[in-house]
C-alpha cells in the first residue's frame, strides 16, 4: 500500500469512529444518545489508536496536517511529501464524515437543532473568544505533538507505543478538551466541515465559516511551538 492511500484511508478511519461516536452521543434517537463527554474522548482516543496501529508502519499514521508540517520543520519528515501527505489527509476527512453521514441518515431529520448536527462534523467553542479558542487549541496541539515526539524516544514494546499515543489523545480530551472541543488537527475539522457544506443534511444550518480558521492556524502554530520544544529539548 501507498503512503498517500494509508493516510487517505487512515484519516477517514479517524473520522468514521471519531466524527461517530460524536453522532452517537448527540443526535436524537440513537441508542448512545446523552452518554456524555467521557464516551466522546475515549471513542476518539481509539479512533486515533485503531488506525495509527493498522497504518503506522507503512506511512507513520500522521493523519493531521499539522504534525505533518511539524515533523518536517524539525527535520523528521521530507518536506517535499507535505503536500502529498495533507491532501490524502483532507480526502480521506471528507470521505469519512459523508460515511457518518450516511451510517446516521435518519437521525439527522430526528434532530432539530443546527448547532448539534454541525456539531457532529466539527469543533466550534464552549465560549466563543477567538483569542482564547485560539490558544486553547494551540495549547493542546502543542502538547498531542510534544507527547508524541516525547515517547518516542522511550524504550517501548513494539506496539506499545501506538498504544500509549492513543492515551495521549485520551488525556488531551479529558483534560484540555472542553473549550474548543480539541480539533488539534486541521484535517479533522476542515474536512468534515466541507462535508457538512456539500451534503444535503436534512435541517442543517450553516458551516460556520468565521470559526473554521482556528482549527487550522491553532493546531499548525501548536504543532510547530510543540516540534521546536522537544528538538530543543532532545
Amino acid at each position: 500500500m501507498s503512503t498517500f492511500l494509508a493516510e487517505l484511508v487512515g484519516t477517514m478511519c479517524l473520522i468514521l469512529l471519531g466524527d461517530g461516536v460524536v453522532a452517537n452521543v448527540i443526535l436524537k434517537r440513537t441508542k448512545g444518545e446523552n452518554s456524555g463527554w467521557i464516551v466522546i474522548t475515549w471513542g476518539w482516543a481509539c479512533a486515533v489508536l485503531i488506525p495509527a496501529m493498522i497504518f503506522g508502519g507503512i506511512s507513520g499514521a500522521h493523519f493531521n496536517p499539522a504534525l505533518t508540517i511539524a515533523l518536517a520543520a524539525i527535520g523528521k519528515f521530507a518536506w517535499a511529501d507535505v503536500p502529498m501527505y495533507i491532501i490524502a489527509q483532507m480526502i480521506g476527512a471528507i470521505i469519512g464524515a459523508v460515511l457518518v453521514w450516511i451510517h446516521y441518515l435518519p437521525h439527522w431529520a430526528e434532530t432539530e437543532d443546527q448547532g448539534t448536527k454541525l456539531g457532529v462534523f466539527c469543533t466550534g467553542p464552549a465560549v466563543r473568544s477567538y483569542g482564547a479558542n485560539l490558544i486553547s487549541e494551540i495549547i493542546g496541539t502543542f502538547a498531542l505533538v510534544f507527547f508524541i515526539l516525547g515517547l518516542g524516544t522511550v524504550d517501548m514494546a513494539a506496539g506499545l507505543g501506538t498504544f500509549v499515543v492513543g492515551l495521549v489523545i485520551l488525556s488531551i480530551g479529558v483534560s484540555l478538551g472542553g473549550t474548543t472541543g480539541y480539533a488539534i488537527n486541521p484535517a479533522r475539522d476542515l474536512g468534515p466541515r466541507i462535508a457538512h457544506a456539500i451534503l444535503p443534511i436534512a435541517g442543517k444550518g450553516d458551516s460556520d465559516w468565521s470559526y473554521a480558521w482556528v482549527p487550522v492556524v491553532g493546531p499548525i502554530i501548536g504543532a510547530l511551538l510543540g516540534a521546536f520544544f522537544f528538538a530543543a529539548i532532545f
